[in-house]
């Protein structure tokens, strides 16, 4: 069972799964604008973004004491892994998806 969150760690918590939203996103948009304007040295920022997503969802695993539970660790360790990796499998899905139309995303 999982311990509750401390009072002391509700605002940590709540500051970092903000933190989480925004730089995941950031880190969504960033690949893909990398990606359509050809601009790979947006994609070092984009990496960037996935650090502070990174920090924040380990900051909030421990503030929410989802590292004292195997399963949890699990689920927290494959979300990052899953986040680092799904904007590839899309961007490869998105151009076999459109390889044969007259304007292809490249």
């Amino acid at each position: 069972m999982l311990e509750p969150v401390k009072l002391a760690n509700f605002f940590l918590v709540f500051f970092s799964a903000a933190l989480v939203i925004l730089f995941g996103a950031s880190y969504a948009l960033l690949f893909a604008w990398s990606r359509v304007k050809d601009r790979p040295q947006m994609l070092l920022v984009a990496y960037a973004a996935y650090a502070g997503l990174f920090f924040s969802v380990i900051t909030l695993a421990f503030a929410a004491n989802l590292f004292n539970n195997a399963f949890w660790t699990f689920i927290v360790l494959l979300m990052l892994i899953g986040y680092l990796i799904a904007p590839h499998a899309i961007w490869r899905l998105c151009i076999g998806t459109h390889a044969d139309e007259a304007h292809p995303l490249k």
